[in-house]
């Protein structure tokens, strides 16, 4: 007899309280689970399909699939499985409870995020997938039903059951994805990798800019063949104000030759960055400036050992200074609490008129006063001998970071200090009297 879901039954150990997402072969509970104390969802699938031989077999597939990446899909921007169980009479999955709902709501009129959003979201979905990647998994279901929104904005993707697994001995489950989103290698069932992907999310960031999808057709077999052989009008077309870069980006993203689309995360990381470069800035409560900011952020040394997640708070809290040679940035003895990283030029470190290294890209100052505990005061003068594109941080912003990401901060300091410990002790051995 198939289990009898209803609020207030418990399902394991959790226990069930609402239905929050019904589809055709699931039905997504909100439960409490009393081991972690805290809210999960649950999908679990229909009894009728379970019951179906074929449909039955590919659903416990399906689920299979999902709950193996449990402990190999451990991203900021990936729900996280905590569960599944899959029985005769039953089969279900435990994840996390997302609670802003997807990005189908954003869709169509009159839903439509603001492009510095969308970028921002898109910016996000890229980095997930591209850790997905390196670890050998292909989604192979991207949509906006499959990208859910947190409360505070951020964005989760979900539903991995239909994933290739390039580093796994598995057979693939076929037949499965939804077609609006489809590549054409996907629609010609040819041999996949992560552009399939890439496609996916070009169709995806096409839909939320212009309201619509890029093919229009009343059947499964038209859809096919508008993928396979049509050219969609740019977002553009439909949405005045979309910038012709961005437009250039969804091209690439959705081209059907796969030798013509992105080759890899990064290209198309990069490019949806490049897109917003020259559109003009919000404040920096909007963070719309943060995809540039974080793609800067990362190409600069100082930040190599930041990950993606502590990378991102970063770029949400920073800002670009440009400084003409000769400026003077700080001044020995003065009141100071801010980090400057070097993103392009040259800072001369000096004191008592004495020059003792120069900066360069990549490189930071000011960490000292930062870090103290009482009187932040600067040790040294510093000016720019060149043109220079500082990263500034204020010091309140970093004490104020996560935990993660503070720690990350102090850790590059040390690196820092040990560094310049080194070089001073060479100078010293240099200079030191012979004989002595």
């Amino acid at each position: 007899m198939p289990f009898a879901y209803a609020p207030g039954t418990s399902l394991g150990r959790y226990q069930l309280r609402r239905i929050i997402g019904r589809g055709s072969t699931s039905t997504v509970w909100l439960a409490w689970d009393p081991a972690s104390q805290q809210e999960v969802a649950i999908k679990c699938i229909a009894a009728d399909v379970l019951n179906d031989p074929v449909r039955g077999k590919l659903h416990r597939t399906l689920l299979i699939n999902e709950a193996s990446l449990a402990n190999k899909l451990q991203h900021p921007h990936i729900v996280a499985i905590h569960d599944a169980v899959i029985a005769d009479d039953h089969a279900y999955i435990v994840m996390d409870y997302v609670a802003g709902g997807t990005l189908e709501v954003h869709t169509q009129r009159p839903g439509l995020l603001p492009i510095e959003r969308i970028v921002e979201l898109i910016f996000k979905c890229t980095r997930a997938l591209d850790y997905a990647c390196q670890i050998g998994v292909t989604h192979r279901d991207i949509k906006p039903a499959n990208i859910l929104l947190t409360r505070d904005g951020d964005i989760r993707l979900s539903d991995f059951g239909a994933a290739l697994f390039s580093t796994m001995e598995r057979t693939q489950v076929e037949g499965v994805g939804s077609p609006a989103y489809m590549s054409p290698q996907q629609v010609r069932e040819m041999p996949l990798n992560h552009q399939t992907d890439i496609y996916s999310l070009g169709v995806v960031l096409y839909q939320l800019l212009a309201g619509e999808l890029p093919f229009q057709a009343s059947n499964k077999y038209s859809m096919v063949y508008q993928i396979i052989h049509v050219e969609p009008p740019p977002p553009s077309a439909h949405r005045p104000g979309i910038p012709p870069a961005l437009d250039a980006v969804v091209a690439r993203a959705m081209q059907k030759d796969i030798g013509l689309r992105y080759a890899t995360w990064a290209e198309f990381t990069h490019d949806l960055a490049q897109a917003f470069r020259n559109r003009r800035l919000k404040p920096r409560d909007d963070d719309s400036a943060a995809p540039e900011m974080f793609r800067l952020l990362r190409t600069l040394a100082f930040f190599g050992d930041f990950s993606d997640v502590e990378l991102w708070e970063v770029a949400r809290f920073s800002r670009l200074e440009r400084i003409a040679a000769g400026t003077v940035l700080m001044k020995d003895g003065e009141q100071g609490d801010r980090l400057y990283v070097v993103a392009e030029g040259e800072l001369a470190i000096s004191k008592s008129g004495r020059t003792l290294t120069i900066l360069t890209g990549g490189e930071c100052c000011g960490e000292m006063s930062v870090v103290a505990r009482e009187r932040k005061l600067r040790a040294n003068d510093v000016i720019a001998t060149t043109d220079s594109l500082l990263c500034a941080i204020d010091g309140e912003q970093i004490r104020r970071a996560s935990e993660t990401c503070r720690m990350r901060f102090y850790e590059a300091f040390l690196q820092v200090l040990a560094s310049r410990l080194s070089v001073a002790n060479v100078r010293l051995a240099d200079s030191w009297p012979p004989g002595t």
